[in-house]
């Protein structure tokens, strides 16, 4: 990347300062950008690099989400480190056990709290949705066309 200049600095610049996110501004304004990003290859691997990392984002406090619910799950359901409350940190099953819950439960209301954030602050659902939207129209194209004719349009 270090490589390519940008082929026109200004919009580079404006896009640069924007995320590479142009999914929020009126489409005639686009066309301008969306030329720009199929032009030039410095700005095409920075937009592709940002929307990378916009999902490993959502993707990782999602994961987040999930092992915290699975580890409330597992505090409800098996009895944990019972001999270790006892013998070693000399604590009471009960206070280990509500110790426990309230720490699964502050991962799972952080880690559902950052979820949101990461969604609110990222283009990262557009972009997914006009990737499912792509996949979409391939998968489209290769239906028969006895069952093209079934679909609403």
């Amino acid at each position: 990347m270090a490589s390519h200049r940008c082929t026109d600095r200004v919009v580079g610049a404006i896009l640069a300062s924007w995320r590479y996110d142009i999914s929020g501004i009126h489409p005639e304004m686009r066309r301008d950008y969306e030329q720009h990003l199929a032009e030039c290859s410095r700005c095409s691997g920075r937009l592709k690099f940002h929307r990378s990392l916009d999902v490993a984002l959502v993707v990782l406090t999602s994961l987040s989400v999930f092992f915290s619910l699975f580890a409330l799950a597992v505090i409800r359901h098996i009895k944990p480190l019972e001999h270790v409350a006892f013998s070693m940190l000399g604590l009471d099953i009960s206070d280990m056990y509500h110790m426990l819950v309230s720490a699964a439960v502050a991962g799972v209301v952080f880690s559902v709290i950052a979820f949101a954030l990461v969604l609110m602050a990222t283009p990262a659902p557009t972009y997914l949705g006009g990737i499912a939207a792509e996949r979409a129209k391939v998968l489209e194209k290769r239906l028969p066309d006895s069952i093209k004719s079934m679909l609403p349009r």
